[in-house]
């Protein structure tokens, strides 16, 4: 059986960076973005271009948009942004090894990242006295961790088209 073909990929567009990011974050404020089991769309798009893009999306932006998380969650300001924070150094620790293994091992290496970023927002809560949320919390981490295969589709599918589309040439 043949192996698929690889693909050259373009350099990142930094406003469809940028539209990622916004699109992830109008997802996670949707009314079902805090149930429980729903993929925190947010922490999947910081982590993936994190890992492919690090020099790109860096801590910054993850403070940055976690702070917007916690003001539109009236939730105490800082938890989700340090929790991004958190999310985004270990993605970027791990920007060399992730891309090298198949989808399955991705996701291997990137639910422990969601997991952890989950019990930093559950720490901080619980430090100020917020009661512990449950086991059911902890499966957005898991649902977080299905969407990697479609969000490494979809955020790389512009990178994978051919500048100059030429029949004779096979890359």
């Amino acid at each position: 059986m043949p192996m698929p073909a690889e693909y050259l990929l373009l350099p990142a567009n930094r406003a469809f960076i940028a539209l990622s990011i916004l699109v992830a974050l109008v997802l996670d404020i949707m009314p079902w973005g805090r149930s429980f089991g729903v993929p925190d769309f947010l922490a999947v798009v910081l982590v993936f271009w994190n890992i492919h893009q690090p020099r790109m999306v860096g801590f910054g932006v993850s403070f940055l948009v976690g702070l917007m998380m916690d003001v539109h969650a009236s939730a105490l300001l800082g938890e989700r942004a340090l929790a991004y924070t958190l999310l985004s150094y270990g993605a970027s620790t791990m920007h060399r090894r992730v891309p090298w293994f198949k989808l399955g091992g991705q996701m291997l290496h990137v639910l422990p990242l969601f997991l952890a970023a989950q019990l930093v927002v559950v720490a901080v809560r619980m430090s100020v006295g917020g009661p512990f949320p449950g086991l059911g919390y902890f499966l957005q981490s898991l649902s977080s961790t299905l969407l990697w295969p479609l969000a490494d589709v979809l955020l790389l599918l512009p990178q994978r088209r051919a500048v100059n589309r030429d029949e004779n040439r096979p890359i």
